[in-house]
């Protein structure tokens, strides 16, 4: 007998052990944006993400399970180290639960290390690399929205199946451009057709005049923009100033955000196909969403800024259910759960922590078809999540199994 109860004394201490352990510790659950707030992503990402955030922990109650809210912003310049260094800040003397957003592949590579180590959860909404679930996949780290293997299942192949076979690359050379001009390469061959060449091309360039007259000189059919934000709109203006589609050549933009396509201008974006998991103007959910960020920052929100605010609500909700922030324990729920709001449809998070959804293929607008300065898209098609997310060559992702 008198063993008997110290058994259940000691199983008592377990319990309350691992109820201690899952409570929140503290008065706030703290949330980080961690994103470019003054360079050329700045316009997809930066306070328009952190502006996202505050909207979803408003429109949560400002509480959880009785703990205040609270969110924080700062901006990584891209550069990896900084990133790491104010990550690891935040998660070892500032209180900081869970950052989201991490524009740029280099910088989220980093964080996710940085988190790794710390079992703390990241949520990457604006970084692309589909490294970020491959070889370098976390337990605690969830990619969000979209990767380069969607983006290259989605326009890759629609550029194939039109007849755009030979292809050559400017690639941003940093992890991002890498994975991208590799995944849709990748695609590009499976699908019957060729790539001639590539040149990789420094992050922030102004001048691509030599870039493009290689890719001029190529003859390829296709010229692929394995770049993103200002880097993107740069290219394609320049494209234009040289005559690289008035001389038969095809630009396919891998990466289009809206802002990057306001930028542009219809006259000179039309015709362009882009693949991406949200648009403001696709469903009666997505208008109303849209409306109360416009209302906030002046103009429609890009899809990563919608993705942070589908990020930071979902968390939350992980955060009451489990009364934790421990990062094991939100994952577990999350993970256990099907992902679906005005952005994510039919989603679900893998073991590598890629969240897999529909995606879609839009076409930009001609000037005639317009009927507004943000009514820039038409939908093409759904990419369902079997295909967005299929992989050429399976999965180095050590958390999966087989």
């Amino acid at each position: 007998m008198k063993r008997l109860t110290v058994l259940s004394a000691f199983a008592a201490a377990l319990l309350l052990s691992a109820g201690a352990h899952a409570q929140i510790k503290g008065n706030t659950v703290k949330i980080g944006v961690l994103t470019d707030m003054s360079s050329l992503y700045a316009d997809l990402g930066g306070p328009g993400s952190v502006a996202a955030a505050k909207m979803a922990v408003a429109d949560f109650g400002g509480t959880v399970n009785g703990k205040k809210i609270e969110v924080v912003g700062a901006d990584h310049q891209n550069k990896p180290d900084i990133g790491a260094a104010i990550a690891r800040q935040w998660f070892d003397t500032q209180g900081v639960d869970m950052i989201t957003d991490l524009t740029t592949s280099s910088v989220a590579l980093a964080v996710q290390e940085v988190a790794r180590q710390r079992n703390k959860v990241i949520l990457i909404t604006g970084a692309a690399s589909s490294d970020l679930t491959g070889k370098n996949c976390a337990p605690t780290s969830v990619h969000w929205e979209y990767d380069t293997t969607a983006l290259a299942n989605g326009t890759g192949a629609a550029v194939v199946k039109a007849g755009g076979k030979t292809w050559f690359f400017i690639t941003a050379d940093y992890a991002f451009g890498h994975s991208l001009q590799n995944d849709t390469a990748a695609v590009v061959k499976a699908s019957g057709g060729k790539v001639v060449g590539s040149v990789n091309v420094p992050l922030n360039t102004a001048d691509f005049s030599s870039y493009l007259l290689q890719a001029q000189a190529s003859k390829a059919q296709i010229v692929g923009l394995a770049n993103a934000g200002g880097d993107t709109i740069n290219s394609i203006k320049q494209a234009a100033e040289y005559g690289i589609v008035k001389g038969g050549q095809k630009l396919a933009g891998l990466l289009l955000f809206i802002t990057d396509v306001h930028s542009l201008g219809l006259q000179t974006a039309q015709g362009l196909e882009l693949t991406g998991s949200f648009y403001w103007n696709q469903t009666p959910e997505t208008r109303a969403w849209s409306k109360k960020f416009y209302a906030v920052m002046h103009k429609e929100p890009t899809m990563v800024q919608a993705g942070v605010y589908s990020s930071v609500m979902h968390y939350l909700q992980a955060v009451k259910a489990t009364n934790s922030v421990d990062g094991p324990t939100v994952m577990k729920y999350l993970k256990s759960r099907p992902i679906n709001d005005f952005l994510i449809h039919h989603g679900h998070i893998e073991a590598s922590g890629s969240l897999v959804h529909d995606m879609y293929l839009y076409e930009v607008k001609k000037p005639s078809e317009s009927k507004g300065p943000w009514d820039l898209y038409k939908l093409i098609a759904t990419i369902p999540s079997a295909v967005a997310y299929k992989l050429p060559h399976g999965n180095q992702c050590p958390l999966v199994k087989g």
